[in-house]
């Protein structure tokens, strides 16, 4: 394997490290709180709602810690080193339910654990981003490294959403944490110790705090692509937490058939991923982004008529292409940013702004704390022991009626933002 495709598979199996965990945690924590252990939807709705002020509160100090850390390991090493067992204990505690627990200490118990996995995977995945624009410095290769990064992810979704619903029937949610955490902390790990980080020169001045705020108050670049990518978030996340009451409500099957719902979904993007990535070296970045993002709006209007698991797997395959798409071009836009703060204040402060971007991310959870409360509200769907008279109804509007609003304002947001050509000719044409 030739270095620098050693060096992206390196940091890309990161990737599918860093997902694994978190995902299970957000796709399933509904179904198995409300739907099982009898947490309401209220209920759920203000959690989601609470952590979302919280998740958005610290990411900004997570990053400005990891760009002034000043180790002989790095910046980012130390931070994914103690983090990533933190983190896995904290998941694997969230699925390990005390079964006397009950009522408000059970919301209490839920609350706390989905608020310490949630802040752990935010210190892990901000100096994982971070890392991104050091390790690749033009388009060309981080169009390669993150299309190999996204197929990692896609392969570890495959995993932690589409083969969970067998696996916990099988050896329940408590064995199938233990085991899902171990393996991605075991990645993540080997993501940390395989990666060479960018020196650090002793000239090179430390950011600080409240003037990198005010630049990036100020930088409209920013707010734009972090709302973009918020309104995103928010749709995928509502994605992933809804199709198992779709499957359950709408089309009337077993729990365990969601898995080729998933399976859809993320087996086409994991195929189209290099097809995004080849867009985007010949078209550009910037119209490439947009039209993924149009497309994944477009692509949830089929699935509401669908009626049976062939003509939902059929109409999940073309979310699939569309998610392939964003995922492809995001976080490209992000690494944009990054690069334009450093030339213009000759300060690295990669952390910083991906834990601002992943502080806008975090936004998301008021998009998906809403959807869930609106549920409550319009349908009557309390929980899995209240369902109330439409609950069919109800999980089509989680799934095919909400997301789509989000992704056309993501569209809508798109078109505020721009960059110059590129100065790196080497990394192909790139004129907005």
């Amino acid at each position: 394997m030739s270095q620098p495709r050693a060096k992206a598979f390196n940091y890309a199996i990161g990737m599918f490290g860093t997902s694994i965990p978190i995902n299970m945690l957000k796709t399933y924590a509904a179904i198995y709180y409300v739907d099982r252990l009898g947490v309401t939807t209220a209920q759920f709705a203000l959690m989601l709602l609470i952590y979302t002020f919280i998740d958005a509160l610290d990411n900004p100090v997570y990053g400005f810690l990891s760009d002034r850390t000043r180790t002989r390991w790095g910046r980012r090493r130390p931070w994914l080193t103690i983090g990533t067992p933190l983190l896995i204990l904290a998941f694997v505690a969230f699925y390990s339910t005390p079964s006397f627990l009950a009522g408000n200490s059970l919301v209490a118990y839920c609350m706390l654990f989905y608020m310490l996995t949630g802040t752990l995977d935010s210190v892990i995945n901000a100096n994982y981003a971070a890392l991104f624009p050091e390790l690749f410095r033009d388009d060309g290769s981080r169009a390669n490294a993150n299309a190999m990064r996204q197929a990692f992810q896609l392969v570890a979704m495959i995993i932690s959403i589409a083969l969970t619903p067998m696996v916990t029937q099988a050896i329940g949610y408590n064995m199938t944490s233990i085991i899902y955490g171990v393996l991605g902390g075991a990645v993540i790990l080997y993501m940390t110790f395989s990666c060479r980080e960018a020196g650090i020169r002793p000239e090179e001045e430390q950011p600080q705090l409240w003037k990198s705020i005010k630049d990036l108050f100020s930088n409209r670049k920013f707010w734009v692509a972090g709302l973009a990518n918020a309104f995103y978030s928010a749709a995928m996340s509502l994605v992933l937490a809804s199709m198992p009451f779709f499957v359950k409500y709408a089309l009337a099957l077993s729990e365990g058939q969601s898995t080729f719902l998933f399976a859809a979904v993320l087996l086409i993007a994991i195929g189209c991923v290099a097809v995004w990535a080849r867009l985007v070296r010949r078209f550009t970045l910037m119209p490439v982004w947009r039209a993924a993002l149009i497309t994944l709006a477009v692509a949830f209007v089929p699935l509401y008529f669908a009626d049976s698991l062939i003509s939902a797997v059929i109409c999940a395959a073309l979310v699939g292409f569309g998610f392939a798409g964003v995922i492809t071009t995001m976080d490209l836009i992000g690494a944009r940013i990054m690069d334009e703060d450093t030339r213009k204040f000759n300060v690295r402060r990669e952390g910083i702004i991906a834990n601002a971007l992943g502080f806008m991310n975090r936004l998301s959870g008021l998009f998906t704390s809403s959807a869930f409360y609106l549920v409550f509200i319009i349908f009557g769907f309390e929980s899995g022991l209240n369902p109330g008279a439409q609950p069919d109804q109800a999980a089509r509007f989680l799934l095919t009626v909400f997301p789509p609003i989000l992704m056309v304002i993501s569209f809508t947001f798109s078109f505020f933002i721009c960059f110059p050509e590129a100065a790196d000719a080497s990394a192909g044409v790139e004129k907005v």
